[in-house]
C-alpha cells in the first residue's frame, strides 16, 4: 500500500494556512477530481478520496491539531502512539458534507450525485487509548484505571442544542428534510439536483435560542474514567476494544468504542517468545564441570533446578508451565527457557591461578573433546 502523503500537500496549503484558504482549496481540488466531472476515472477517484480525506481532518480544530502532533498515526489504531494518542475517525472520509452547493449543478443528481443529509443517526468517533502495563501485569493481567475525553450528549439540552425550556423549529425552507432542490438551465436542457439546505446546514431544524452550555450543537466534552481488565497473556501492541466507551453519536446515532493499545515494558531478565520466556542464568566454571544445583528465576520468584557434569556453555534447559498464561484458559501456560551462561573468573590471585594450572595439567587433552575434534577437522587431510 502506498503510503500517505501529507494532508496540507494533497490540498496544496502551508502547514499555518487558516481555515477559509483550506476550505477554498478544497473546494477548487474537489471539483477538479469529481467523480462526475471524471467519468471512469480511477485516478481522479483516488484523488478526490484523497483531498476528501486531507480536508475532513484540516477542516476540524480537534483533528488538525491531533494530526500535526502525530500526523497520519493520530488516526491510524495500527499505530502505537505516545500516551494517549487521541480521538480517530472510524468511518472513511466522513460525509463529504461541504460538497453540496459546490455540486448543486450539473454534477447533482442528474448524474447521481446527490448528498446525505445532516439529520440522520451518527455513529460516534472511536477513541484510542495507549496504556502501559508492566511485564508481569501483562502476563497475570491486571485492572487500571483510565481517564480519557470524550464528546458526549449535552445534559442541559439533552441534546437537542436548544436552550432549556425551548425546542429547535422544523425548518420552513427544506421542511425538515435537510435538502432542497434546485433547477439549472444549461444549453436549452435543464438540470435538477438535490443540495443542503442553506438555511439549517443539512439539520432539518432550526435553533433560535441555542443552549449556552453546548451553544446549540447538542454535544460537549467530558472527562470519563474507566477501570479496565487487561486480561491475562496479553502481548505488546495487542488491543482491547470496549464497545460504546467512545464518543456518543449524534441524532440518536450508536457511540463510538474505546480502543486500548496496549505497550508492555520490557523486563530487566525475561524476553517474551509467543507464551514461552526467556533468559540467561550464569553459572561458575565448577559448577558447569561438576554439576550443581542452581537457582533459576521465574515469574514467581526462583526455582531449584540441577544441571549435569560437565554442562557447556550455551546448553538450553526448560522448565515446563512456567511461561506467560494462555489467553482464555487460564490453566495453560508457556514454558520457561533459560540458557546457561559460564562465567570466567577474573583477578585471580597467585595461588589460584597455580591451581589452575594444575588442574588443566592433570586434565591433559583427554577430558577436552570438542577442541581435540575442532583441530582434526581442520588438519584432516
Amino acid at each position: 500500500m502506498a503510503e500517505k502523503r501529507d494532508y496540507y500537500q494533497v490540498l496544496g496549503v502551508d502547514k499555518n494556512a487558516d481555515a477559509a484558504t483550506i476550505k477554498k482549496a478544497y473546494y477548487k481540488l474537489a471539483k477538479q477530481y469529481h467523480p462526475d466531472a471524471n467519468p471512469g476515472d480511477k485516478v481522479a477517484e483516488e484523488k478526490f478520496k484523497e483531498v476528501n480525506e486531507a480536508y475532513e481532518v484540516l477542516s476540524d480544530a480537534d483533528k488538525r491539531a491531533k494530526y500535526d502532533q502525530f500526523g497520519h498515526a493520530a488516526f491510524d489504531p495500527s499505530m502505537g502512539g505516545g500516551s494517549g494518542f487521541g480521538g480517530f475517525s472510524s468511518e472513511g472520509f466522513g460525509d463529504f458534507g461541504d460538497l453540496g452547493d459546490l455540486f448543486g449543478g450539473i454534477f447533482g443528481s442528474a448524474f447521481g450525485g446527490g448528498r446525505r443529509t445532516r439529520n440522520g443517526p451518527v455513529r460516534g468517533e472511536d477513541i484510542g487509548l495507549s496504556l502501559s502495563v508492566s511485564f508481569e501485569e501483562a502476563a497475570f493481567g491486571v485492572k487500571k484505571d483510565v481517564s480519557y475525553n470524550r464528546v458526549c450528549r449535552c445534559r442541559e439540552c439533552s441534546g437537542s442544542g436548544a436552550a432549556k425550556g425551548t425546542s429547535a423549529e422544523t425548518c420552513s425552507v427544506c421542511h425538515g428534510t435537510g435538502q432542497v432542490r434546485r433547477v439549472q438551465r444549461m444549453g436549452g436542457m435543464s438540470f435538477q439536483s438535490t443540495a443542503v439546505c442553506d438555511a439549517c446546514h443539512g439539520t432539518g431544524k432550526i435553533i433560535k435560542e441555542p443552549c449556552q452550555k453546548c451553544r446549540g450543537s447538542g454535544q460537549v466534552r467530558e472527562t470519563k474514567k474507566l477501570t479496565v481488565s487487561i486480561p491475562a497473556g496479553i502481548a505488546n501492541g495487542e488491543r482491547i476494544a470496549l464497545r460504546g466507551q467512545g464518543n456518543e453519536g449524534k441524532n440518536g446515532g450508536p457511540a463510538g468504542d474505546l480502543i486500548i493499545l496496549v505497550n508492555v515494558r520490557p523486563h530487566t531478565v525475561f524476553d517474551r517468545q509467543g507464551f514461552d520466556i526467556l533468559c540467561d542464568v550464569p553459572v561458575t566454571v565448577t559448577e558447569a564441570t561438576l554439576g550443581a544445583e542452581i537457582d533459576v528465576p521465574t515469574l514467581e520468584g526462583t526455582v531449584k533446578y540441577t544441571i549435569p557434569e560437565g554442562t557447556q556453555p550455551g546448553t538450553r534447559f526448560s522448565i515446563r508451565g512456567k511461561g506467560i498464561p494462555m489467553i482464555g484458559s487460564s490453566n495453560r501456560r508457556g514454558d520457561l527457557y533459560f540458557t546457561v551462561v559460564v562465567e570466567i573468573p577474573k583477578g585471580l590471585s597467585k595461588k589460584q591461578k597455580e591451581a589452575m594450572a594444575a588442574f588443566a595439567e592433570s586434565c591433559g587433552e583427554s577430558n577436552y573433546t570438542k577442541k581435540k575434534q575442532f583441530f582434526q577437522k581442520i588438519f584432516k587431510k
